[in-house]
């Protein structure tokens, strides 16, 4: 008989024995690839926040925020040299503009009336004109807006103002990326591809198009201009949803603001040179010329925070390993004492050491191999609830120690959003959009985190395992068969 088919009838010489050890086995096995699966996870969104969100500063002109305000608007010269700080990565200058239903714009024009704060005539940003288009929005206007639109009012000509559309939220952009600086998640269709070139392709929101009844292939105008559906994205919100993106160079076309920016998106190479690359970027811009502004700076104690779980994760599986470990050294031992008179027979007939030392060894991994399996079963359906406790109670205390930080006044739009559909990084809570990204960490057991694990734990066990076979080298053949 082999040396491998005698371990797997040993590791089922006692099968109530062998079913306890493989459950006790599964349990600590489980735990640990459950922790490491977290601590993949905790990691995974770490390096994504200090990537993104952690590392992206917006500059806006100074005195002025989205379409309010004042002060001079930012140019391409301006973006040049902000490119030029040290540690700035990138920098990606953005065009807002409010676009109004064409339909309904040319029906307030032929009534004599104006438009309200929603989007008057006077034009976002400084723009000589309402751009006008053939979407309706996606976003019904409800008491907030029809109360931000004045309407019902009885304007200059003593008539009821009626029921306008909101806005529908349009960005020349520089290059692939939302507001936080992190590349756009299309859910159909491609991006614009260059987008530096003005283009007459555009992205849409999800529930705009849906609302048009537009798809990937499908136009649609603004102004004169008619615009082809290259590709829909999903912003995680409504207001982000009621939203399109233009190339830039196509945006400031539409403004006829050719050498005009609304903001600068600057990325910065780590969190740690964020503080000095905005302080440089300020200099270098001039504090009368533009706004620097970091809308996460609370970020850096979310990421602590989730450093700590990160920690706390690993430390549970290395225990977890440990354990494991531990449990095969003892229930080896212990087989190695049951056995000692059939280890002396072997030897007295001839089989050497590291054949009886293998022998054992193998028993082992066949426990420890089926302990993996159901191990490997816990932890898939453990590790997102082990993972969401521990970044929740983790998140509660860093929220309390930042309460009422949130983000400073956003970076864009009027009511604090970043310059871009989507209304930029949520704000509101203690860790304003931090929060939400902190709570947004999925763990999945990936099949390579799964299998690193069991690697790991076959390698704390043949330790484990070595042990007890080394003692099977001191049995000595006369002394088993001069005690029978």
């Amino acid at each position: 008989m082999s040396v491998l088919a005698r371990s797997v009838g040993n590791a089922f010489r006692n099968k109530v024995r062998s079913a306890a050890v493989v459950a006790v086995l599964a349990v600590a096995i489980g735990l640990a690839l459950a922790m490491l699966v977290a601590n993949q996870a905790v990691g995974a969104k770490v390096q994504e926040l200090n990537a993104s969100v952690g590392t992206v500063l917006t500059v806006n002109p100074a005195g002025g925020q989205g379409f309010e305000g004042g002060g001079e608007p930012l140019t391409p010269a301006q973006a040049a040299r902000a490119a030029g700080v040290p540690n700035v990565t990138a920098v990606v200058g953005t065009k807002a503009l409010r676009l109004r239903n064409a339909t309904e714009a040319a029906a307030q024009t032929a009534a004599g009336q104006t438009g309200g704060p929603g989007g008057g005539f006077g034009g976002p940003g400084g723009q000589s004109a309402t751009l006008t288009t053939s979407l309706t929005a996606a976003v019904d206007a409800g008491t907030l807006g029809n109360r931000n639109q004045e309407t019902g009012t009885t304007g200059a000509t003593g008539t009821t103002q009626p029921v306008r559309s909101l806005p529908i939220t349009a960005t020349g952009i520089g290059a692939e990326v939302d507001s936080t600086g992190k590349a756009l998640e299309l859910t159909e269709g491609t991006g614009l591809g260059d987008y530096t070139v003005s283009s007459t392709k555009a992205l849409l929101g999800t529930t705009l198009a849906e609302k048009n009844n537009l798809a990937v292939g499908s136009t649609f105008t603004i102004n004169s201009t008619t615009f082809t559906v290259a590709g829909l994205f999903d912003a995680g919100t409504a207001f982000g949803n009621n939203a399109l993106y233009v190339t830039l160079p196509a945006a400031q076309a539409l403004a006829e603001l050719p050498d005009e920016l609304s903001t600068m998106i600057v990325t910065v190479n780590s969190m740690e040179n964020v503080d000095a690359a905005k302080s440089a970027l300020q200099e270098a811009l001039g504090s009368d010329k533009a706004d620097v502004t970091q809308g996460q700076r609370n970020l850096e104690t979310a990421v602590s925070s989730l450093d700590s779980v990160k920690n706390i994760s690993f430390v549970a599986f290395v225990a977890a390993l440990g354990t494991a470990g531990l449990i095969i050294l003892l229930i080896m031992v212990m087989l190695v004492r049951e056995r000692r008179r059939e280890i002396g027979v072997l030897k007295a007939i001839g089989a050497r050491n590291r054949t009886i030392g293998l022998q054992f060894v193998l028993e082992a991994l066949v426990l420890v191999a089926l302990g993996s399996a159901v191990g490997a079963a816990i932890a898939s359906f453990a590790s997102g609830g082990i993972a969401s406790a521990l970044v929740s109670s983790n998140t509660s205390t860093t929220a309390v120690a930042g309460r009422g930080a949130g983000v400073p006044g956003g970076t864009g739009f009027p009511g604090g959003g970043a310059g871009l559909p989507g209304g930029g990084v949520p704000g509101g809570g203690p860790l304003g959009g931090a929060s939400q990204l902190l709570t947004s960490v999925t763990a999945s057991a990936s099949p390579g985190v799964i299998a690193a694990g069991i690697a790991a734990v076959f390698g704390v066990a043949i330790i484990g395992a070595l042990v007890p076979a080394l003692l099977t080298a001191r049995i000595r053949p006369i002394e088993v068969l001069r005690g029978e």
